[in-house]
């Protein structure tokens, strides 16, 4: 089966839809036009229930089939990213500092597809619940739609995501059973030291010295602590301090980010950089604040959804297209923490391009709109059948 056929007839329309969220990009938990937009068009394609304000900005529509069954979640996400657009497309972002370049329109976008369709044929039994989700983009969109109550009030037997892949053949569809994306923290740590001028720093407790060696130490940690065969990342990725050629700043802060598939290796990682900020505090007569805060959890596939998934996939990419991966990926994605409460599955789509996600050049491929419509109206046809 390639593009299911009525999706393919408005392919144009979903390709429209696409490129105007594409000119009005919205990061997290402002998505006040996207949302609204969505709920409109659900509105007027026949969707059954549309409700709105999940999460604060979130969507969730109720689709009923030819008869009573069980209930399949299908989720995208929403949200631009806090930076420039470099690509000079005729539709490139109208709103400067904020950019599609995850391809979250395009998700939105397949989703609404596959909405369309299945308020249109109802061709499965049981309920399809379109989840169109809020800030994925590090701020927790899908734990404040969790937190609003999202499956008690719109309870889910399964949940199913997708992801576009820039770097992937194009139509090539996988999915990595089990645990298959990281967990992610992020860090903050400020070092208080006292100023000077810069001619005289032994009148200092020069805070640049510390956070420079404190950063040298945080990297011992996953080549040290951490046992070998448990894959971690810590990297800094920010370090700021001083404002003067000519003065000791009395202040430095470091950020970044720690990655993990373990929750024990989380800890562990967690714990250490807190021992190290003590040590150093104590070392260099300074003081040493940090925080450190969980981001997104462990993302794991169900065994069965993932499978089931594939499978659906098949109908649309065909056999050959398909693949289940055994690589894990250390990005990470906040549809973890629904596929915690629900099980499901989340597989990642190819598409044409060359250019990596969250840069600023990055063009998402509209060819790929019917496909991942087609695909996600698929699974929950298989998973509730007539």
């Amino acid at each position: 089966m390639p593009v299911l056929p009525r999706i393919a007839e408005y392919a144009d329309e979903l390709t429209a839809i696409r490129r105007d969220f594409h000119q009005h990009p919205e990061i997290g938990f402002e998505e006040v036009r996207t949302s609204a937009k969505v709920a409109e068009l659900l509105k007027s394609w026949g969707v059954d229930e549309v409700h709105t304000g999940i999460g604060k900005t979130g969507v969730v529509g109720i689709i009923y089939g030819k008869k009573p069954g069980r209930s399949i979640g299908l989720r995208a996400d929403m949200d631009a990213l806090p930076m420039d657009e470099l690509t000079n497309l005729p539709y490139a972002s109208k709103n400067p500092g904020r950019f599609h370049g995850c391809g979250h329109d395009g998700h939105t976008t397949m989703l609404l597809g596959a909405a369309r369709y299945l308020a249109e044929t109802r061709n499965f039994s049981g309920r399809a619940v379109v989840i169109f989700q809020p800030a994925e983009e590090g701020l927790g969109g899908a734990r404040a739609m969790l937190t609003d109550g999202l499956f008690e009030k719109f309870p889910c037997d399964e949940v199913y995501g997708i992801h576009n892949n820039p770097l992937a053949e194009p139509n090539k569809v996988g999915v990595k059973p089990g645990t298959a994306m990281a967990g992610a923290s992020f860090f903050d740590i400020t070092v208080q030291g006292v100023g000077s001028h810069g001619a005289m720093p032994h009148q200092a407790r020069d805070p640049i010295v510390v956070a420079t060696s404190l950063v040298q130490n945080l990297q011992t940690i996953v080549s040290r602590n951490v046992e070998p065969l448990k894959p971690a990342v810590l990297s800094v990725t920010q370090i700021h301090s001083g404002s003067a050629y000519n003065v000791v700043p009395d202040k430095a802060a470091i950020a970044g980010t720690i990655r993990y598939f373990d929750d024990g290796v989380k800890e562990l990682i967690h714990n250490r950089v807190r021992q190290l900020c003590a040590g150093f505090a104590q070392s260099y007569g300074v003081e040493v604040s940090v925080d450190i805060r969980e981001i997104f959890s462990v993302l794991v596939n169900d065994e069965a959804c993932s499978k089931a998934y594939l499978e659906a996939a098949a109908d649309i990419v065909g056999e050959e297209n398909i693949s289940e991966t055994n690589d894990l990926m250390t990005g990470s994605e906040d549809f973890a923490d629904m596929l915690k409460a629900v099980p499901g599955a989340y597989c990642t789509l190819g598409h044409k391009g060359t250019v990596p996600l969250h840069n600023p050049a990055f063009i998402f491929d509209d060819d790929m709109l019917p496909v991942g419509a087609s695909i996600m109206a698929r699974i929950v046809e298989r998973r509730l059948p007539l």
